[in-house]
């Protein structure tokens, strides 16, 4: 059975790959790792289709080495132990091609629990094993410190258009597809629809040319494509990413950004109470004392997702995400929120001043608890409110 196109047209040298300029050409980082002949952990991190596995497999070629490749999906504790066995056979040379590096790349490596993690980590200390992962999630947060401190991270960005535009054209070329096959206004709906991911783009191609024998229109990648997922994981750092930058844009007053944001969380399948909840935040940390009334108007959000759902409360959390990102901004609240922590954190033991404290007994009043005090609107009184230490403190 003929390798999905995706994989036939996978580069088997770093001059063929299409993008990171920042790390490859010559002088750059891969290059000089692949000129030195030594080998080096590296960890991968990019999005889906930015190149991660080509360049592992290109770097285990140029280091002439047993290239074991793993998914941390389906991997468990027998296969770390038959990576290990094939290794020390590589070292001693019990193979036929005598002795030889192991480079084991393990794909989602992020999805390894620290106990596999860990079983990794004194052969690669060792050297018996030259790592090599690819995560789509921030290693910082998914890889163990000890693999993490002796790996180097390289991060790969998603392919501009013209790069996956680029790819698309030799695909076209090796597939031996004439311009009039495959149009220009195809090869650009292909590239738009990818998403930066040249997988995706090679795949949807596959499909169109499986769909028709004639000319791959647009209407026939669309047919191909469907509808593209958004590139959005509740649980991973683009979810992180994402809701920052939606609380970013309504603190910054572009209302426009803000909805924009919200809208992609929405149609990744986000959950419209954690926005909802952001929201509530938001009123009292970034608006507080400047619109009081913008909390009575994120908690009436809130209480309105929960009794009315999707898609209706859509129509609310606009609403709501549109006046908060309009409104005046004050961090007065916040501010003086945090010394006022800070201060019960430096002082937690201070005692309260005599005339505030409460005296429900004959004796507590003859120690001179509460005396002073009047119970009235807006009493003042000269001793004031706080304990000595921290008198004439003023959190605003």
């Amino acid at each position: 059975m003929d390798k999905p196109l995706a994989e036939r047209m996978r580069p088997q040298k770093l001059d063929g790959v299409v993008g990171q300029s920042h790390v490859l050409g010559k002088g750059k980082l891969l290059d000089e790792l692949a000129r030195s002949g030594q080998p080096f952990n590296l960890i991968f991190w990019g999005p889906p289709g930015s190149g991660k596995t080509t360049l592992a497999r290109i770097v285990a070629s140029d280091l002439e080495a047993d290239f074991i490749e793993l998914s941390a999906v389906t991997a468990g504790k027998a296969d770390v132990t038959k990576v290990v066995e094939r290794a020390k056979r590589n070292e001693q040379g019990d193979t036929t091609q005598g002795p030889r590096k192991t480079v084991l790349f393990v794909d989602e490596i992020h999805r390894f629990n620290k106990a596999q993690q860990d079983a990794f980590l004194p052969h690669v200390e060792s050297g018996l094993i030259t790592l090599i992962g690819a995560t789509t999630e921030n290693p910082s947060f998914e890889v163990i410190n000890p693999l993490l401190s002796r790996s180097r991270v390289v991060v790969l960005e998603p392919l501009k258009k013209n790069e996956v535009v680029e790819i698309i054209k030799r695909a076209a070329k090796a597939e031996k597809l004439s311009a009039k096959r495959l149009p220009g206004g195809s090869i650009d709906l292909l590239a738009e629809m990818s998403g930066g991911d040249a997988r995706i783009a090679l795949n949807n191609l596959e499909l169109a040319m499986r769909l028709t024998k004639g000319v791959i229109s647009p209407k026939i990648i669309e047919q191909a494509a469907q509808q593209r997922v958004p590139g959005y994981d509740k649980k991973g750092e683009n979810h992180y990413n994402i809701i920052s930058a939606f609380i970013k844009s309504m603190r910054g007053g572009d209302a426009s950004a803000a909805l924009y944001y919200m809208a992609r969380m929405l149609q990744a399948g986000e959950d419209p109470k954690f926005i909802a909840r952001r929201m509530v935040i938001f009123a009292s940390e970034d608006i507080g004392l400047a619109a009081p009334a913008a909390l009575n108007l994120a908690v009436s959000t809130f209480l309105a997702v929960e009794r009315i759902g999707m898609p209706e409360c859509q129509y609310n959390l606009f609403h709501c995400a549109s006046v908060l990102a309009k409104a005046e901004k004050s961090r007065a609240v916040t501010n003086a929120m945090n010394k006022a922590l800070a201060a019960a954190k430096d002082y937690p033991d201070l005692p309260v001043p005599l005339h505030l404290r409460n005296a429900p007994t004959k004796l507590m009043k003859d120690l001179g608890y509460n005396t002073g005090y009047e119970w009235k609107a807006g009493f003042k009184d000269a001793r004031g409110f706080l304990p000595e230490e921290l008198k004439n403190t003023d959190f605003f």
